[in-house]
């Protein structure tokens, strides 16, 4: 294909056909590299536009000085030739797609009695590259399901037929290991080797169902023969292989070779999850991201993300699916948007991946715009937390002399309080103040009861209180079975010192600290609610004891008045029927009577 320049002002000139179209800058450097369905229409509408048009695009067309056009037989050529050009120049204001990695592939040799290993260097004429491997413990999985199946030699001997007949070589310990038939001595033939290798390619190419009919042919045949020894050694590799197919992420085996993408989009990014699916199985996942350079869409950020991954994982998958359409169709795939279904759940588990990386890659640069998942980060860091705690409970106790013991829990969800999670709690089995037995008491009901109802523990729990009170809660906890594996910590007021259970010493969280200022927030919260819920409760039971100096009235009238009326005032102000209606006649009049003489009195 040849390229035909252009001056800036020739852009009306150009042929309406589809192609490829690069920019050049007054230094000659290409800035800039599109495909199009119509090269004079999508070109001159660069130059044309005066509207709608943002000021990364206005730039890029103030540098332009040339245009080269190659044109091509139809646009999804024009899709793939702008790929690989983009991938081989890079260009300033193209998207490029953020993947400094050198992937790992598995090579089978074109020598004699071929060998397969790992290599991250894909030289031609050196034999069959399959791959590219996501991450090496992928790659190491399926070299050593191939190693544990046949047996292909790892040796580097020079296997010709000369050197074979001229008995060069004496086999080595993987012969008689069993790991290797001793093609090295002429122990096997070629024909039985390359045999081996065929089937070792079915596996690398992902078709697990070629293999498995391999091994049970000739299993059934070698059991009707009577040749049991041999079954039973068929049968073993038959179930090494779908072992491993089983520890794979299955989808449906109705649903055979396909591509899943997941797109999710911020103002500067685009995260793209890929999952490949063959013969039923995720054989490949990967999520890349994709910075925009010229307030690109997010079909037009999907598309440039489709061509590269299927391209760097040799995907020739004829379906596609993802969670956004393409602004164009092409010939070359079936795309859609799947709504319902085992394709729906697949987009689902694809979207899923792509908002994880997202997350990850914006909590790892601090580039993020709540404030929150910052301060949880930090507080993980400060604590040294498996996870980030996204969800905290914080447990205080408040009694006045002994008397009214009340206790409180509040509950922080992604850093921020969530109230209709808060709780209250009477003590009921402590008498007296004894604020460590009432710790005990509170925190063992709550999980009694989270346990009991199926509902998520936290990631964290904080105890008002020093190392007292922190070994009273983990007495809870261990009465549960669920001590270790929920961090639990205690904040001491004094110095705002932070205790662990079981060490002496606590640690000191920096006073300036966004993370020690969260935890100080969530005690102070927990304190205030247990000091409100205690105001109440004494209050309740101030007013529910001059209901009872009443004569014939007793804890339960009381109560039900106090239900209804909230206050001795409000019952003060009702009618006796209004009063007889909760209580009865004869209980109103003797509560009406006797409100109304201490009013006037």
């Amino acid at each position: 294909m040849q390229a035909s320049s252009y001056a800036v002002e020739e852009h009306h000139n150009l042929p309406d056909l589809p192609g490829v179209y690069k920019y050049y800058n007054l230094e000659n450097e290409l800035i800039y590299v599109g495909k199009a369905k119509s090269l004079k229409k999508r070109v001159s509408s660069y130059f044309l536009k005066n509207t709608g048009v943002n000021y990364k695009t206005k730039r890029m067309v103030r540098e332009i000085r040339k245009i080269e056009i190659t044109i091509v037989d139809n646009e999804f050529d024009a899709l793939l030739l702008e790929n690989n050009l983009i991938k081989k120049t890079q260009p300033r204001y193209n998207i490029l797609l953020k993947d400094d990695k050198t992937y790992p592939y598995l090579l089978l040799t074109n020598e004699p009695f071929p060998r397969i290993y790992p290599t991250r260097k894909m030289i031609p004429g050196r034999g069959s590259f399959y791959g590219p491997f996501a991450s090496v413990k992928a790659m190491n999985n399926v070299l050593e399901l191939i190693r544990s199946i046949f047996t292909i030699r790892t040796c580097r001997l020079d296997l010709s037929p000369t050197k074979i007949r001229d008995q060069k070589y004496k086999v080595c310990l993987e012969y008689h290991l069993g790991n290797c038939l001793g093609p090295c001595e002429g122990l096997q033939s070629e024909p039985d080797y390359l045999n081996e290798i065929e089937q070792a390619k079915n596996i690398l190419k992902g078709n697990m169902g070629v293999a498995k009919t391999y091994f049970k042919k000739n299993m059934q045949d070698a059991a009707e023969n009577l040749a049991f020894e041999r079954a039973q050694y068929f049968k073993n590799k038959l179930e090494l292989l779908e072992k491993y197919h089983a520890k794979s992420l299955i989808t449906n085996p109705s649903i055979s070779n396909l591509d899943v993408f997941g797109i999710e989009t911020d103002d500067k990014t685009a995260y793209v999850n890929y999952l490949k699916i063959i013969n039923g199985a995720v054989i490949i996942t990967k999520t890349v991201e994709l910075r925009k350079k010229l307030d690109e869409t997010e079909a037009k950020l999907l598309l440039t993300a489709i061509v590269r991954l299927r391209d760097q994982f040799n995907s020739d998958a004829q379906e596609i699916i993802a969670n956004i359409p393409l602004d164009e169709e092409f010939e070359g795939f079936n795309f859609s948007v799947p709504k319902i279904g085992d394709k729906k759940k697949l987009l689902e588990l694809s979207l899923k991946n792509a908002k994880y990386y997202k997350k990850e890659k914006l909590l790892a640069s601090g580039d993020v715009s709540d404030k929150k998942f910052r301060v949880l980060k930090q507080l993980q860091s400060d604590l040294s937390l498996k996870e980030m705690p996204d969800h905290i409970e914080c447990f205080d106790n408040s009694n006045i002399q002994g008397t009214n013991s009340v206790a409180s829990m509040v509950c922080f969800l992604n850093g921020k309080p969530a109230v209709k999670e808060y709780r209250h709690y009477h003590i009921k089995t402590v008498i007296g103040a004894n604020d460590f037995a009432s710790m005990t008491e509170v925190v063992g009901r709550r999980y009694q009861r989270l346990i009991e109802e199926e509902k998520p523990l936290p990631k964290l729990i904080v105890i008002d209180g020093g190392k007292g009170q922190l070994s009273s809660s983990v007495e809870a906890l261990k009465e549960l079975n669920i001590y270790g594996k929920i961090p639990i910590i205690g904040i001491a007021k004094r110095l705002e010192e932070i205790y662990f259970p079981e060490d002496q010493f606590p640690i000191h969280i920096d006073k300036k600290s966004e993370s020690l200022r969260l935890i100080q927030r969530i005690r102070d919260e927990a304190h205030r609610f247990a000091i409100t819920f205690h105001r109440q409760v004494r209050s309740k039971n101030a007013i529910g004891s001059k209901l009872t100096d009443i004569e014939g009235i007793g804890e339960n009238t009381a109560g039900k008045l106090l239900s209804k009326f909230k206050s001795l005032k409000k019952i003060r102000e009702s009618t006796l029927e209004e009063i007889s209606s909760i209580v009865g006649k004869d209980k109103a009049e003797k509560v009406y009577d006797a409100l109304k003489e201490k009013k006037s009195g």
